[in-house]
């Protein structure tokens, strides 16, 4: 694995790590305000993903970038994960979305999006992952399952947001899934 790292226009830091694998030809890095509309077509392709405005992809892409990650293939988005640090629990990092494009599936793409983006160092001193799934996502479901059996990580899950108290009947219900005790790392790392 190989590391790279630089400053955008902007004087932010940006980081990117190409992947070991050379079948997969990958290339990871933090988003940049550039990226949100290329961000918001790939979820937009990816259902059963809730769609977010284009604004709020431009937010994650800036104000989360250092708690986001995109896959890029031959310069095009393959793969993306969105997340952030609760300001309530710093012990936590939530996972918002993880969507892979369609032509990148079943190479494991989503699994390596996942590993790589609990080692940013902005996750560092997270000691669980979290996000919620409704019922009939499968395939989040599954990469999740996959995710915390990889890594030799307890799963738990729970209702979180109920479909009739929280969203009228108008959206699934959504399953909190904790997975961890994540291997700490201070910033250093």
């Amino acid at each position: 694995m190989s590391e790279a790292s630089g400053e955008t226009g902007n004087g932010a830091h940006r980081s990117a790590l190409k992947s070991a694998a050379p079948e997969k030809a990958f290339y990871f890095r933090n988003p940049v305000a550039q990226d949100a509309c290329k961000v918001n077509d790939l979820v937009a392709a990816s259902r059963p993903l809730d769609v977010n405005s284009l604004y709020c992809n431009l937010l994650q892409c800036t104000h989360f970038a250092q708690t986001c990650l995109l896959a890029e293939q031959d310069g095009e988005i393959r793969g993306w994960v969105s997340g952030y640090r609760p300001a309530d629990d710093p012990t936590t990092l939530f996972v918002w979305q993880v969507a892979v494009h369609e032509c990148a599936r079943g190479r494991g793409l989503g699994i390596d999006l996942l590993q790589r983006f609990v080692r940013l160092p902005a996750a560092a001193g997270a000691s669980h992952l979290k996000t919620t799934i409704t019922p009939s996502n499968h395939a989040s479901r599954a990469l999740f399952t996959r995710f915390a059996e990889k890594e030799g990580l307890s799963l738990e899950t729970r209702l979180w947001f109920d479909t009739v108290v929280h969203f009228a009947g108008r959206h699934e219900s959504e399953i909190l899934y904790s997975i961890g005790s994540l291997p700490l790392r201070d910033s250093s790392n």
